[in-house]
Parts: structure tokens; sequence; C-alpha cells
């Protein structure tokens, strides 16, 4: 089976990681990567540096990030990647294609895979993420694939919600759960050492991406009332993570930049890498944000997450987990509740739904066995 996988961001990257290494170490499969989005960004870090540091072979790379990111530049950037995927894809003529999450970059390969016929395989389909316009990409996909590899139970109840046939839907947890799962975590002093500053008494992890159902005005005020919950904080590390490449991401990196310069205990760091960013989540307090991360992985960490805004409203969450707007007096109050002695103390039994044992090895043996020659002929699964 020839196999291709499409990366276009370091956080999708390290998710898939482990399968596409199972893909490389697998007889069966021919696998070939393609590299897209801001892998080739110099403003994101080059993280296709990092892709090369794990020895995985780059088939190929695909230059869709334009320079800016109005909604003009996002869509320019979606209708080149549709012309470019499909005359990639037309060259490679795969048997399946592996593509993960919602992005716009992941939505054109998937368009392209369409109108070439190719077989899609969608992983973290059926999630639900109301402040985001990737919700509407998200479902698109799942009705363009034809296999579904989600993460929770309710994920799976969704897609058939959809129409999916239950039959192409298999439950195999999070791929970036196992990703922290077997990850070596480094310990204080050679985290410390490798981003190059001294952990105060209390750490505090900052994720912040752009609420894209919102405009560029509403999305500063939201900064700026984190910003303003942050600010007088003592004793206290603001370890700030570069946002994704959506619209208005320029406008973000500008404004923590600006607040850095203010704040001596802040820190910005564009791309770390799977080990020191999970050990940073490990070393940290909390994570505090609307970062996927911070639902998804942070509870198998036993750390919790305050969770702001509406970006990842409708995700499956652990009890780990503290909503709240973007209120500086609200955020204050939550950040003093996660350090309670009482919330503290509940972490231990904290149980994450997306973590399952060997999701990519799931993966690996349901592309063994499954029957591609009538798969693209898909009817509307209607439950009665």
């Amino acid at each position: 089976m020839k196999i291709c996988t499409v990366t276009g961001s370091r956080a999708e990257f390290y998710i898939l990681k482990n399968l596409i290494k199972k893909f490389e170490n697998n007889p069966p499969f021919k696998h070939h990567l393609i590299v897209t989005g801001s892998h080739n960004s110099k403003v994101f870090g080059n993280t296709i540096n990092q892709i090369k540091k794990e020895k995985i072979k780059i088939g190929s790379k695909i230059n869709i990030l334009l320079n800016n990111d109005t909604e003009l530049d996002i869509s320019n950037s979606y209708a080149l990647g549709v012309k470019l995927f499909s005359k990639e894809l037309l060259r490679l003529k795969p048997d399946i294609l592996i593509i993960l999450g919602d992005r716009y970059e992941i939505f054109a390969a998937a368009v392209a895979a369409c109108f070439n016929r190719i077989p899609i395989a969608h992983i973290h389909g059926g999630e639900i993420t109301e402040g985001v316009i990737d919700e509407a990409l998200r479902h698109s996909i799942s009705k363009m694939s034809h296999i579904h590899f989600v993460s929770t139970k309710e994920y799976h109840r969704n897609l058939i919600q959809l129409g999916e046939n239950p039959k192409h839907i298999f439950n195999i947890g999070s791929l970036g759960v196992e990703n922290l799962k077997r990850t070596t975590l480094l310990n204080k002093k050679n985290l410390e050492k490798k981003l190059n500053l001294k952990f105060k008494k209390k750490n505090i992890l900052i994720t912040f991406h752009p609420e894209t159902i919102n405009s560029r005005l509403q999305n500063n005020k939201n900064l700026k009332e984190l910003f303003k919950s942050l600010h007088k904080l003592k004793e206290t590390n603001l370890i700030f993570t570069m946002p994704g490449a959506d619209i208005n991401f320029k406008m973000i990196v500008k404004e923590i930049k600006n607040f850095i310069k203010i704040n001596k205990n802040g820190y910005f760091f564009k791309s770390l890498g799977d080990q020191i960013y999970f050990s940073l989540c490990n070393e940290v307090d909390l994570m505090i944000g609307n970062s996927s991360s911070g639902i998804i992985e942070m509870p198998s960490l036993k750390k919790p997450t305050i969770n702001l805004g509406v970006r990842q409203k409708g995700r499956v969450t652990a009890d780990s987990i503290v909503n709240v707007d973007f209120d500086s007096k609200k955020i204050k109050r939550k950040i003093n509740y996660v350090y309670s002695k009482k919330f503290c103390d509940s972490l231990n039994k904290i149980i994450n739904p997306y973590e399952k044992k060997n999701s990519s090895e799931k993966i690996i043996q349901v592309l063994k066995k499954i029957k591609l020659k009538k798969i693209l002929n898909k009817k509307f699964f209607l439950q009665i």
C-alpha cells in the first residue's frame, strides 16, 4: 500500500511522528511524506529541520504559506494549496492519503485528494471547536474522508451523526498523548539549560491562539485581558509559545514581544521540539491559553489548564480543565483557584479521556486489513 501523509505545522507533526515512523518501518507500506504550511517558514522556526532531526524522510515540500496573516492571505494560501497538492497527488498516485485535524492547508490537501479520487484517512475528526473557522473545515474534511480515526467515544458518535459509516470509524485515542507517554522528559536542571532560564517559585506556560471567528480588534482585546491578569504576578515565570499560522497571528506575536519587554519575567519561544515542550509542560504549574494541547495532553501529566474563551469550546475535557472568559479579574481568580491545595490534591485522580494505549499501532492494523477497492463509493449512513 502506497501511503501519503501530509504535515503542515509543528504541533501536528509531533502528533503524527510515531505513526510516520511505523509506516517507514513496516514492509507492507510504502510511505511518502509531504511537508507544507508553517514548517517551511523562518517566522515559525523552520520546523522542517525538526522533522529532519527525527531522521524521517521528506518526500516532497509544498510551499503555500504567504507573508501576511489577513483573511485574503489565508484564502490565497488555501487556493494555492489546492493547486499544488492536486499536481503532487496526481504525480504520486498514492493508494490513500493520511491527514490530521482541521487547518486550511489540510483542507486544501483533502480537496485535492477528493478531485483526484484518492481515499482519505482522517485523524481527529468529529471534534468540536466553536471558536474557530476550523470547525467547519474539520467537518468538511470528514465528509470527504473514507476512514476515520477519532480520539474519544463522543467524537465517534458525532461522525455517525454526520452520516459516516460506523464500520469505518475507529476510536484509537490521541496520537499526541501517545507521543507524550513515549517521550523521555528532561529533568529541571537540563530543561533550564536548554531554555536558558531559571525556574521561579511559580511557573506558567501560556499558549494563546486567535479565535478566528472573531475580529482582529476582539482578539487584541482578549489578549490585553490576559496580559492584565498576568502583569502583577509575583515570583512567577511567564513562558509564551508561538501561536499557529492563523489569521492575526502576527498581531499576537507583536503584542507578546511588547509585553515581555515590560515584564522581565516573560519569555517567548518560536518552537521547542516535542521533548523540550513536553518537559516544560511537566515542569510548569499550569497552562493558560486556548490550545488543544492544554485540553488533550496536559491531563496526562496531572497538570491543570485554564482554558480561555471559545476557541476550544465543545471539546471533551478532563476535570483538570478550568474554563473562563477573557476577563482579567475572572482569570486571576481561576489562577488562585488552581493553586489552591484542594484543587492540586484533586489532580492525582484525573483521568484523561484522550489517553489510550497503542494508538498508532491500532491505525496500522486497520490499514493492513481495510479494503480500498470500493471505498470511494460513499453512502450517507442514516441512523434510525
